[in-house]
């Protein structure tokens, strides 16, 4: 019997921006997708209404993998793929795979032997670093800072000192009501003259991208707001 594919389908990182950023492709192969993997259901569901493809979303399978879900769980819920049928992966926002639990299902796709296929689509990580002008040959996406300030500002340093020894873009993300923290704690902790950007909602109507020296920032500080956001440095 032939294997259904797994396909890691990307959703907006920004409310009603659909039709700007979904490619063609992208609603063909969820037209023509029965079963899903889904970050959070409600979201995906959601996600697919948008498309406004026709699809009687009742008719779908969905089965839940997010950060709790564990790898035999998660390997139940690609069976359908094993008898036939391919299954989609969706994230809350942007690319699966990428600080996205959908790595879990796309890593024991290949150990069953399962073709992935990951789709184009938005990725705030990196159009963030696109727009940023830091390096682009040699970069580290780290997640998320430690919620503790001080902890947070060991992290920083720990990472300035690497990005300086080893000429690499770093890179975080924030929840939006983190956001400001993070950026104050930034200015506060980083060198002078590292170079700092602030991306906040990336392909939204309060896209704002910026890159300017620390020391510049702490003259023209900003309010990011409850807004998604990635921040980049580097230092040299």
């Amino acid at each position: 019997m032939k294997k259904g594919t797994i396909y890691l389908i990307p959703s907006v990182i920004a409310p009603d921006t659909q039709n700007q950023v979904i490619p063609n492709q992208v609603k063909e192969i969820i037209s023509s997708t029965n079963y899903f993997i889904a970050e959070t259901v409600r979201e995906s569901r959601r996600y697919i209404s948008s498309l406004k493809l026709g699809i009687d979303i009742s008719t779908l399978h969905f089965e839940k993998v997010d950060k709790n879900t564990d790898t035999i769980e998660a390997e139940k819920y690609l069976k359908p793929a094993l008898e036939g049928h391919s299954i989609g992966v969706l994230s809350d926002a942007g690319c699966p795979g990428i600080a996205d639990p959908g790595a879990l299902v796309a890593s024991i796709a290949h150990k069953l032997g399962l073709r992935v296929i990951p789709l184009v689509g938005p990725s705030s990580i990196m159009l963030a670093l696109m727009a940023s002008g830091m390096n682009g040959q040699s970069f580290a996406f780290n997640g998320y800072l430690p919620i503790d300030a001080k902890e947070a500002s060991k992290k920083i340093i720990e990472h300035e000192k690497l990005s300086g020894t080893s000429n690499q873009t770093q890179i975080f993300i924030e929840t939006p009501y983190r956001s400001d923290r993070t950026f104050e704690l930034l200015v506060k902790t980083l060198s002078s003259h590292t170079l700092l950007c602030i991306a906040r909602d990336i392909t939204g109507t309060n896209e704002l991208i910026l890159t300017k020296p620390v020391n510049q920032w702490k003259k023209d500080k900003i309010a990011i707001g409850k807004e998604p956001a990635v921040f980049l440095f580097h230092t040299l």
